[in-house]
């Protein structure tokens, strides 16, 4: 007990949930984020009785991690950026073990060890411990000023550094979503930021070379430097960052440097086991490992692509949350299955909404193009299609319908007989074909 009242959750007062030897299903949660808490709520619909256990290394209650860096700029308080209520885990009768890492984990005798020693046997495991940050190979990199962005205590690290330093430019190492919302934060702090891409342009995974000039000119217009076809060679410093030197041997002082080049499934905790992993840990159709009761949901795991058809991480929110689902539900004894995915990615830069799905600047002549675009408005629509069906979309600011574009792409609707009105002001659910609309409107629905 002593153990339990260390690492329980500090913010509620009550005893953790422990309900002994009483032979009830003993459910264990690595990593505390959505997919997590959809596994809690799965398997509470189901078992209300087995006793669940949640350990994390960090020593915070669920958040949600793309509003750090809106809480970084001010726009939202860091209480806000908080999952569930403060009672979640004490009303679904968890005990929460946070603040301390899972070593180890024996698939055999079915319990996993933490760093300081004790075992936590379990009946089911799901493994949800997300992403970390890739570190790249700089020299220099481990410097005071030397972050990445990825966490809520990577948001108390750079917010008191910021405060500490007075800092008034910072780098940023890279050019995707994360890098250049968090470029946009320290904008907002009067921070005047350089953005280093390697590629020749940002959001090069994401968006055409269309979407990424409309998001680099307003990045641009609020006063970032937006340098692409180059890296950062080397950090500067004696006893913290002063400079970063590029590959062409360009020198930007700064004061401040974020690491935001991507992040790789933390797939530590299977290390030394026999559970197959590629890049991420694979599963089946209802996310249970090859080792039988040990499952993994979330950006830790690798799904069915559904326009590919090859199996890969998708590490977004969404897909995070529907596969802890999924999971809770199997490790409840209730089969789900999850039929796979698309990449996805809804955010809003520089105060312009976007939303990117599926492929969205593929090469090749099986590909067709069907494209709006107002630059005054810096209005952008894209569509990819590949015979009949889209396999592909953009929206820059006007990214109304959105939701039916993507169940459009998944379903692999044939869009032939309405192709030229896909991209008009009134294309909506009455554009789609009869039987498409009953489905919609009749049967339990998409998800928009």
């Amino acid at each position: 007990m002593e153990r339990e009242l260390r690492y329980v959750w500090q913010t509620v007062q009550t005893k953790p949930w422990n309900s002994g030897e009483t032979g009830l299903v003993k459910y264990v949660i690595v990593g505390n984020s959505v997919a997590a808490i959809a596994a809690v709520e799965a398997i509470r619909k189901h078992d209300g009785d087995g006793e669940i256990t949640v350990i994390s290394d960090e020593p915070y209650s669920a958040y949600s991690r793309p509003l750090i860096t809106y809480a970084l700029a001010g726009k939202i308080s860091e209480d806000s950026i908080f999952y569930r209520d403060k009672n979640f885990y004490y009303k679904n009768k968890v005990e929460t073990i946070l603040g301390i890492k899972v070593t180890s984990l024996n698939t055999k005798e079915k319990y996993v060890t933490l760093k300081d020693g004790d075992e936590i046997h379990f009946d089911k495991l799901l493994i949800s411990t997300g992403g970390t940050p890739i570190s790249p190979n700089i020299r220099g990199r481990d410097l005071h000023g030397v972050f990445t962005f990825t966490k809520l205590d990577d948001l108390k690290r750079v917010r008191e550094y910021i405060h500490q330093y007075r800092v008034g430019e910072a780098v940023v190492v890279g050019g995707g979503l994360i890098g250049l919302k968090t470029a946009e934060a320290l904008t907002m702090l009067k921070i005047k930021v350089s953005i280093v891409e390697l590629a020749d342009r940002i959001l090069s995974v994401t968006f055409d070379k269309k979407a990424s000039s409309i998001i680099e000119r307003s990045l641009r217009k609020i006063g970032c430097e937006v340098i692409t076809g180059n890296t950062v060679s080397e950090i500067k410093g004696r006893d913290r960052v002063s400079a970063v030197i590029l590959k062409d041997g360009k020198k930007i002082n700064c004061g401040m440097v974020i690491l935001a080049i991507g992040v790789t499934p933390n797939i530590d905790l299977i290390k030394n086991t026999d559970i197959k992993v590629n890049r991420g840990i694979l599963v089946d159709n209802h996310m249970q490992t090859n080792i039988p009761d040990i499952y993994a949901a979330g950006d830790v795991s690798e799904c069915v692509d559904l326009i590919g058809g090859a199996t890969r991480p998708i590490a977004i929110w969404p897909n995070a949350y529907r596969q802890g689902n999924v999971a809770g539900y199997n490790m409840a004894g209730i089969p789900k299955e999850y039929t796979g995915s698309i990449v996805m990615n809804s955010i809003e830069l520089c105060n312009i909404p976007t939303i990117s799905m599926g492929l969205t600047d593929p090469e090749g002549d099986e590909y067709e193009i069907i494209e709006h675009y107002n630059d005054e408005k810096q209005v952008y629509k894209r569509i990819v299609l590949k015979g009949k069906i889209i396999v592909g979309a953009i929206f820059i600011s006007n990214i109304d319908r959105g939701g039916i574009y993507r169940n459009l792409i998944i379903e692999k609707i044939d869009v032939s007989s309405f192709k030229e009105h896909i991209l008009k002001e009134d294309f909506g659910l009455i554009s789609l074909p009869k039987e498409y609309r009953k489905h919609l409107v009749s049967g339990p629905g998409l998800e928009v």
